[in-house]
C-alpha cells in the first residue's frame, strides 16, 4: 500500500440498492440501469493530500486564547485570532447510490439522481510529529439531470454536515472537460465589513507573516518561512499552493466544478444554502452571531496528469516495482505506481502513465464582530492506494 496512515472510511451495506416501489405485478420489473454520475464518476475510492487552511476564529474575552508572545492592543474589532493549519487530509468515497427517484409534478417528468457518499477528515500537522484532528465531514455528492421545472442544465450538488453546527447544500452546473491544466485564480483571506458593497476590506496585523506579535496561531512564523511551508505568499493567496503543486506536472485535461450555496445570476439556481445551530447564530436574528456560516463557494478541478516513469531492469517473476510520481514542491503528496513489466528488461526503460488528481479551493464566509471573515481551505488530493499500471503501456 502506498499510504499506511489511518484514512477516512465509508461504505454502505452490501445489499443496499436504491430502487422504486412497484405496483402489484406478478413479476418484478427488471432493474433500470443507474443514472449517469457525470464528473462525479471520478470520485472513487480513497484519496490523500497535504494542504493548507486559514480561519479567523472568535476570541472571546470570557475564554481568551493564551499566546506565548505579547500582543499590542489592536484596533477594534479585537475578537479574533487567525489560525493557520498545514493539513493532512483523507477523503473516502463509497460506491455510488444507483438510481434515486425524485418525483416530478405536472409537466416535469420524474428525475432519477445518482450520488456518491463521502467522508472527509482533516488533521493539523503544523507542528512536526504532531497530528490534531480539526475537521470531519460526512456528506453526499449528487448528480442531477437536466430538468424543465426548473429550467436547469445538468448539475451537481454537495450536501455536507460539519460538527461545529452547520450544514451546507451547494449547487453547480456541469461543464465539459477542457484540454490542459486549470486556471487557478488568486483567493484573498482579508475580512470585510458585513453587508458592504463593494466589500470594505479590513486588514489585520496577523496577515503579515513576518510579525511574531499578533493574535495568530502559530504566532512566530519565522521557522515556517525558513522552511518555505508558511510564507507571506501563501497568506496573501492560499491558492498559490495549488499552483505550486501543478507547476511541474503535465496535465492533459481538466474538469472544473464550481459549487455555491448562493450562486450569482444568471446561473438560475435557487434553494440550497447553509443552516446553523442556535449557538452559531447567537440570536434568532443573527445580528451579533458567535460565528455564523453565511455562505460557501468551492471550486474542484478534476485533472488527468501524465507522468513519465523510469522503470529499472526487471526479470519476469520478480515482485512488482513501487515507484512514486515526481513532486513539484516539498511536502506534496503524490501517487505510487505498482509496476510489473510483462517481459524481462535488461536496461531501464521509460513508460508513460496517467492518473487522476483532485484539487480544490473552498471559501466559507463567517460572520462575527461586525465583519465577514473568509475561511479558506485548499488541497491537492491523489489516490491513496497504489495505481496498478496496465499492460497496455508496454505496447
Amino acid at each position: 500500500m502506498s499510504d499506511t496512515k489511518p484514512r477516512a472510511s465509508i461504505k454502505l451495506p452490501s445489499d443496499f440498492v436504491f430502487g422504486e416501489l412497484r405496483p402489484d405485478h406478478t413479476k418484478p420489473a427488471p432493474p433500470a440501469p443507474p443514472p449517469p454520475l457525470g464528473p462525479l464518476s471520478a470520485f472513487v475510492g480513497d484519496w490523500v493530500g497535504n494542504g493548507f487552511n486559514t480561519i479567523f476564529r472568535p476570541d472571546s474575552t470570557a475564554t481568551p486564547t493564551p499566546l506565548p508572545n505579547p500582543v499590542p492592543p489592536p484596533p477594534p474589532p479585537r475578537d479574533n485570532i487567525l489560525e493557520l493549519n498545514l493539513t493532512s487530509e483523507s477523503l473516502s468515497f463509497s460506491p455510488s447510490l444507483g438510481s434515486v427517484p425524485n418525483r416530478g409534478t405536472a409537466a416535469q417528468p420524474d428525475a432519477f439522481l445518482n450520488g456518491v457518499p463521502y467522508l472527509q477528515t482533516i488533521n493539523d500537522i503544523t507542528i512536526h510529529g504532531e497530528s490534531v484532528g480539526i475537521h470531519v465531514e460526512p456528506g453526499i455528492w449528487i448528480h442531477v439531470p437536466t430538468t424543465t421545472i426548473p429550467q436547469l442544465g445538468e448539475s451537481v450538488t454537495r450536501m455536507a454536515s460539519i460538527p461545529h453546527g452547520t450544514t451546507i447544500e451547494a449547487q453547480g452546473l456541469v461543464a465539459p472537460a477542457q484540454p490542459g491544466p486549470p486556471t487557478i485564480a488568486p483567493v484573498d483571506i482579508t475580512p470585510f465589513v458585513t453587508g458592504s458593497n463593494p466589500p470594505k476590506k479590513v486588514t489585520f496585523a496577523s496577515q503579515t507573516a513576518s510579525n511574531p506579535n499578533t493574535p495568530r496561531i502559530p504566532q512566530d512564523l519565522g521557522p515556517f518561512i525558513t522552511r518555505g511551508t508558511i510564507t507571506q505568499a501563501l497568506l496573501s493567496d492560499p491558492n498559490s499552493l495549488l499552483r505550486d503543486h501543478i507547476s511541474k506536472q503535465k496535465i492533459t485535461s481538466t474538469t472544473t466544478i464550481v459549487i455555491s450555496t448562493a450562486p450569482p445570476p444568471p446561473v438560475g439556481f435557487f434553494g440550497g444554502g447553509t443552516d446553523n445551530i442556535a449557538f452559531l447564530l447567537g440570536q434568532a436574528t443573527a445580528t451579533a452571531p458567535n460565528a455564523q456560516a453565511l455562505q460557501m463557494v468551492a471550486v474542484f478541478w478534476i485533472e488527468t496528469v501524465q507522468e513519465v516513469i523510469l522503470v529499472p531492469p526487471y526479470t519476469v517473476g520478480a515482485p512488482p516495482f513501487a515507484i512514486k510520481a515526481k513532486r513539484s514542491v516539498q511536502g506534496q503528496r503524490v501517487p505510487t505506481f505498482s509496476i510489473t513489466p510483462p517481459f524481462d528488461l535488461d536496461k531501464p526503460r521509460e513508460i508513460t502513465v496517467t492518473f487522476t488528481q483532485i484539487q480544490y479551493s473552498q471559501t466559507v464566509l463567517l460572520n462575527f464582530a461586525g465583519l465577514t471573515w473568509p475561511h479558506v481551505s485548499v488541497n491537492t488530493l491523489v489516490p491513496a492506494d497504489d495505481i496498478v499500471v496496465p499492460p497496455t503501456v508496454w505496447k
